[in-house]
């Protein structure tokens, strides 16, 4: 009897070109699932809203010192709830100026357009530009154009709200009954910048 023939093999390219995809939209990927794994663990860590809310631990703090010591220990307690506030804050600053919330969209919509639907090298005025080039182009423009408009002061306002906000909340929040592990006190929505993966992949950019 005749062995059954094997199916083809298909070869698969380990640099994504089979599948057209850039290696910006390849670090472009890998960063937003990182990401998201960070957004996902700092969720998992968020306090119940009924404990933020407890009124029943909230009193005045006796002195200044008092209520920075109650801040500090309420922020990696609530570090995540906090950061929700503040992220709320500054969205719903940006909601009631429709104008600055545009003006992001379309800066948004330049660098989705730069890392994730354009293919081909950046050429402009006769000159083809490195991605290097781009990427610190587009990074001053942005901080540019936010800072000599009005949506940096919009932004900074609505940061300072949402902290000062937090802090009152901390302040007057007593932590006695509040219990952390020191290991807890790390991390965050930013914890994924900590893994060495990312400069190896920023590496190829």
């Amino acid at each position: 009897m005749a062995p059954a023939s094997q199916p083809p093999v298909i070869p698969v390219s380990q640099q994504g070109a089979a599948v057209g995809v850039t290696p910006q939209q390849a670090t472009f990927w890998v960063l937003a699932g990182k990401a998201q794994d960070a957004f996902n663990l700092a969720l998992a860590q968020k306090r119940p809203w009924a404990e933020v809310a407890d009124r029943t631990q909230m009193a005045k703090p006796e002195s200044f010192s008092e209520a920075v010591t109650r801040a500090r220990k309420n922020w990696f307690y609530f570090r995540i709830n906090y950061s929700l506030i503040m992220t709320g804050v500054v969205a719903l600053s940006l909601v009631l100026h429709p104008g600055s919330l545009f003006f992001l969209a379309a800066l948004l919509a330049g660098w989705t357009y730069l890392y994730l639907v354009r293919t081909e090298p950046l050429v402009a005025f006769g000159r083809t530009f490195s991605e290097r080039e781009v990427l610190t182009g587009m990074s001053l423009f942005t901080v540019i154009m936010i800072f000599m408009t009005n949506v940096g002061s919009i932004l900074i306002t609505a940061l300072m709200i949402g902290a000062a906000v937090c802090f009152a909340h901390g302040a007057y929040r007593v932590p006695d009954d509040l219990f952390l592990d020191e290991q807890e006190t790390t991390g965050g929505f930013l914890s994924f910048l900590s893994s060495g993966t990312v400069p190896q992949v920023m590496s190829h950019v």
